[in-house]
């Protein structure tokens, strides 16, 4: 078993948490087994296709969205079995949560079929608990545990983005600096890529209550509500991270520009002062007969001195005015 070949994990659920791993040969025995059977395949596996559509028995418009490029989260009922396209958040190593990885599902009779292309962590755990006898014990308690699986990680990557969010906050209400706003948009960026996925996600856990199917079981109805509620609790928790990130970029802009007005005011306070200085130094330096003073030794401190005190003037004539 293996990418390359497409089957990443087969097996016959014992009813007790536990599984027999099964390879492609194992599988082919079992089609007639009344036990519960879980095939995870890779989507770009050299046998996945040719055993999708010779040994699973799917319609055609199932087939084409187990092996689609790109897909969205939905529920979809069909007459031999139901079709569940579920996102989970990428926790590979170097890879962004929000980029979610696509879990595609087809659930017929006694047999689950998932397909992946890129690693899920709670298919992993799922398979891991099954191998060491603390899995689902039937159909009913297997979607319930794959989605808990997903929905946990979900919210512990909206929890991390509300701390984000939090320090940012903080940092622009003490800092204000122009760096800030990096980080604000990747946070907003983040919210929004995560939403676009959630919230179908949550539609598609949704229609699972509406029309239950028949292994669907009231406890298991009952969990699946649950991870509703928190799905749209999450749902609700991105909305209000984009709109907080918003309302943050709007606060350091405003500090930014006030930063700006502060700096450009105390440059128009040092322009009036130094302008009649200007003036008077750019007067008596032109080059023509007739300056006064040309030829008096003490002309230069005069003329030091009486700038100094246009000076003092003019700051205390803006002090008094409250500008300064």
């Amino acid at each position: 078993m293996s990418e390359q070949d497409g089957l990443l994990y087969g097996f016959r659920l014992d009813g007790q948490g536990g599984g027999t791993p099964l390879d492609w040969t194992g599988l082919d025995g079992l089609r007639d087994d009344d036990s519960v059977l879980w095939v995870h395949l890779h989507r770009d596996g050299q046998e996945t296709r040719r055993w999708l559509a010779e040994h699973a028995g799917l319609p055609a418009l199932a087939l084409d969205a187990l092996l689609a490029e790109e897909t969205r989260p939905r529920a979809q009922a069909f007459a031999n079995g139901l079709l569940l396209i579920l996102r989970g958040v990428n926790l590979n190593p170097g890879a962004d949560p929000d980029d979610m990885v696509s879990l595609r599902l087809w659930i017929s009779g006694n047999r689950v079929i998932s397909v992946r292309k890129r690693r899920l962590m709670a298919v992993q755990d799922l398979a891991q608990t099954l191998e060491n006898g603390h899995g689902p014990r039937s159909l009913g308690d297997f979607v319930p545990t794959l989605l808990h699986g997903l929905i946990e990680r979900m919210g512990d990557v909206v929890l991390g983005m509300e701390e984000e969010l939090d320090r940012l906050e903080e940092a622009v209400t003490e800092q204000g600096r122009a760096d800030l706003r990096a980080r604000l948009n990747r946070e907003r960026h983040k919210a929004i890529s995560l939403r676009r996925y959630v919230a179908p996600q949550r539609e598609a856990v949704a229609r699972l209550l509406v029309e239950p199917p028949a292994w669907l079981d009231a406890p298991a109805r009952e969990r699946v509500r649950e991870l509703q509620d928190r799905v749209t609790r999450y749902v609700e928790a991105l909305d209000e991270i984009r709109e907080r990130a918003g309302v943050i970029q709007d606060e350091l802009a405003a500090r930014l520009a006030e930063q700006l007005n502060q700096r450009m005011y105390v440059l128009s306070i040092v322009a009036a002062v130094f302008l009649p200085l200007g003036f008077l130094t750019g007067l008596l330096g032109i080059n023509v007969a007739g300056i006064p003073g040309a030829e008096t030794s003490w002309a230069f401190a005069a003329v030091a001195g009486g700038l100094l005190i246009v000076a003092g003037v003019l700051v205390g004539l803006f002090r008094r005015l409250s500008w300064l």
